[in-house]
């Protein structure tokens, strides 16, 4: 065999040993066949009244939405308020058919002409605190009956117009004279009644009733303090007038009021005219 013819052979047979051996490498994704996916048969679509959807789409609507009640809380049968209920329609039919609290005022029921007066549920009663400032004017004609039912009123405005003649006269005395006024109290209750012994039955609140209406003379005091100059032996004349006006008064009412006090009236005197003295010597100074 010629060597031509033999190259040749073994040429190609290297050749499909070469196309047998390598792996086909695709050039592109589509070199392969992709799966096709599987299908699903679909049912025809078919609209009522023959092919218009929009024909029955208000039927279809109202039988799909399906009418869910709101949320309401559990109602008491007994409620008599109609807006607890939480139901409008019984509330309406309510509010139509009466008043909601059980007619006007004065038709019936609770009526506000009926109420006591707001100064009476608090305890003030001007024309009585009118009548113990009266009672305190004439010194030699104190009368102790309208002083037996004691209150505080009347003392907390005298010692506020007190302060607020020291305020006028340039002094912030307002803790000083209520302390003074709480601690006179004491002191007046605890010498009454050790003076008195068993038979003393005065107590702390009247105690402190009878000493803030006494204190009118000084109130009295402060105010023409400011028309009076300053210094001189005139303004202590006139302070000590003051002074035995509140004592007389004050002590008069002491034994009048409570029990026991007769014998000591002196004694009784003398720790009244401590106390008003120093709330002179306030208004002086």
């Amino acid at each position: 065999m010629p060597l031509h013819i033999s190259l040749l052979n073994f040429h190609f047979t290297l050749t499909q040993l070469h196309h047998q051996v390598t792996p086909i490498i695709p050039q592109s994704p589509f070199d392969f066949p992709i799966p096709m996916t599987k299908e699903f048969a679909v049912p025809p679509v078919v609209f009522p009244s023959g092919g218009n959807p929009s024909a029955g789409s208000n039927n279809n609507i109202q039988q799909r939405r399906v009418a869910t009640a709101p949320f309401q809380p559990p109602r008491s049968s007994t409620s008599s308020i109609p807006f607890m209920s939480f139901d409008i329609g019984s509330a309406a039919a309510s509010s139509s058919s009466g008043p909601l609290f059980g007619g006007p005022i004065g038709s019936g029921g609770t009526s506000f002409e009926d109420e006591e007066p707001l100064l009476d549920e608090l305890g003030i009663h001007p024309d009585q605190i009118w009548r113990k400032t009266k009672s305190i004017l004439n010194p030699f004609r104190a009368n102790p009956a309208v002083h037996k039912d004691s209150d505080l009123s009347g003392p907390i405005l005298l010692y506020m117009s007190l302060c607020l003649f020291q305020l006028l006269a340039g002094k912030i005395q307002f803790g000083v004279i209520l302390g003074w006024i709480v601690v006179s109290s004491i002191f007046l209750y605890v010498v009454f009644n050790m003076l008195a012994g068993r038979n003393g039955n005065l107590d702390l609140h009247r105690c402190t009733s009878v000493v803030g209406y006494c204190l009118l003379p000084v109130v009295i005091l402060s105010a023409a303090s400011l028309f009076v100059p300053q210094g001189g032996t005139f303004r202590f004349v006139v302070a000590g007038v003051f002074v035995l006006w509140a004592t007389r008064v004050c002590t008069a009412l002491m034994v009048a009021l409570a029990d026991g006090g007769d014998e000591h009236r002196g004694l009784i005197a003398y720790a009244c005219f401590l106390i008003y003295t120093l709330f002179s010597l306030l208004v002086i100074f």
